[in-house]
């Protein structure tokens, strides 16, 4: 399995024993080197409904493929998945559509017959398919983060724009009438230029839901006959399959394979005041993290901490009151400060939820919900704009057919996946200003900071544009 190539054709550098070199040819291709021309693109040539292929088909996947399922214009012909349950499941939806286990196979033997694909599969996964399918010309949905690491999402942005294909990211409440309206007040000046940005995720019960502490165990087991534990393992590396810790659900807990809660979380509510700010690269990027985690040199080394506090200082915008705004992460135990939490005449703080603060007032947005100017009582003649509805989906579809411009695209949603990826460096290194140029796609002050922005892949999983 180690050795299969892609679908492409491209045997490009892998790390190992070059890892050093290949890694400095990757950040370097990622910082703007001009990639190699993408195949042609069937979005001109599209007649009745679109064909398209869903990714991954369990958990969210499962809800995926029904969302481009019921598009009147999306028909699914084909479906991978690496567990054979989920495949059947799937497939007994869509008799028709071809089954792959494998998605370089799926790739390679429909060709031209996709026009697009879904990527919901593990976030160490996101980069290699959608890197592909771009490649191939397929438009791409892919769920967040974009990918794993931060020199994958600039190379995968750049390749997006080059291949002009639509894409869209998982960012479902973008489409959401909540979000529209949060950004609409923001940049329509309700709330007056912006001072400062709290954003948080400490829903209840999550820490032992779904963060998982580790260690790996000692004893590896045999993964289930329905399970291809290589390629789910993929471009990671190799390690002793576990039940109930990586597949399905608390992957994400894990570094080789998650990019932790701010990574996952993060980008639902981050979103819409990046779109509303209209924000760029950061200048610094910094992270408290939780003790017991920082003191552990084993959970240090797989797995992502419970709780973390990030902080991020931007270039100011039209929108913001100076020259530089802040912008702050809390999740876990680590929760918002007092004076924000008092802004909020009612109890509980949203514990999922993006605070932004102007000259004028501020605007709360709890994740998924709709937004509330503060203070009330000043705001009473404010009424949310007339929206028309929009499903998140089927948003990307219509616009593959040129029936709409979507957003959430990769050129839009790609330059906030660094930064939030970015944090989940400092995470790493915490304690630590880290200062970031992204034109060079550097930490400059930080060397091992700076070698968290790409991973290793394991051999034989090398991917088109390294």
């Amino acid at each position: 399995m180690g050795d299969r190539t892609l679908p492409a054709g491209r045997s490009l550098p892998t790390p190992g024993g070059e890892m050093n070199t290949s890694r400095r040819r990757f950040l370097k291709t990622a910082a703007g080197v001009a990639l190699a021309a993408p195949a042609a693109t069937r979005a001109a040539n599209l007649n009745g409904r679109g064909q398209h292929a869903c990714i991954g088909v369990g958990g969210m996947g499962w809800n995926d493929f029904n969302k481009f399922k019921s598009h009147g214009k999306t028909e699914v012909v084909a479906i991978c998945d690496v567990d054979s349950n989920r495949l059947a499941k799937a497939s007994r939806e869509v008799p028709d559509a071809r089954t792959y286990s494998d998605w370089r196979e799926l790739l390679a033997k429909e060709g031209d017959r996709v026009d697009s694909v879904n990527v919901t599969v593990p976030d160490h996964m996101h980069f290699p398919i959608a890197m592909t399918a771009v490649e191939s010309g397929k438009h791409v949905y892919c769920q967040k983060p974009l990918c794993h690491d931060v020199a994958e999402v600039r190379l995968l942005t750049e390749a997006t724009r080059k291949a002009g294909v639509k894409t869209q990211l998982g960012t479902q409440a973008a489409a959401g009438n909540g979000d529209r309206t949060f950004v609409h007040w923001i940049k329509g000046g309700v709330i007056g230029k912006i001072r400062r940005v709290v954003l948080c995720s400490n829903r209840p019960g999550a820490i032992k839901s779904y963060r998982f502490v580790g260690p790996r165990p000692e004893k590896p087991e045999n993964a289930p006959g329905h399970l291809d534990w290589d390629l789910w393992t993929g471009t990671a590396p190799v390690r002793p399959y576990a039940p109930h810790i990586y597949h399905p659900g608390k992957w994400r807990s894990w570094l080789d394979f998650g990019t932790g809660w701010s990574g996952d979380i993060g980008c639902h509510v981050f979103d819409a005041t990046w779109k509303a700010l209209g924000l760029t690269a950061p200048r610094t990027v910094s992270a408290r993290v939780q003790e017991s985690w920082k003191q552990s040199k084993i959970r240090r080394g797989d797995t992502w901490p419970q709780s973390d506090h990030i902080t991020w200082v931007f270039p100011g915008t039209s929108m913001t009151e100076k020259d530089e705004i802040t912008v702050e992460w809390f999740d876990g135990l680590f929760y918002p400060p007092a004076e924000v939490q008092a802004l909020v005449p009612t109890k509980p703080y949203p514990h999922e939820s993006a605070m932004v603060i102007g000259t004028e007032g501020a605007i709360i947005l709890p994740n998924g919900k709709m937004p509330t100017l503060l203070p009330p009582e000043k705001f009473k003649s404010i009424k949310a704009p007339k929206l028309e509805p929009r499903d998140h989906y089927h948003h990307f579809c219509d616009a593959i057919h040129g029936e709409a411009k979507n957003e959430s695209y990769f050129e839009q949603t790609g330059p906030m996946t660094e930064a939030i990826l970015l944090g989940t460096v400092a995470i790493r290194t915490p304690d630590t200003l880290l200062k970031w140029n992204p034109g060079k796609m550097e930490i400059t002050n930080n060397s091992v900071a700076n070698s968290l922005l790409s991973r290793q892949y394991r051999k034989g999983w090398s991917v088109a544009g390294f």
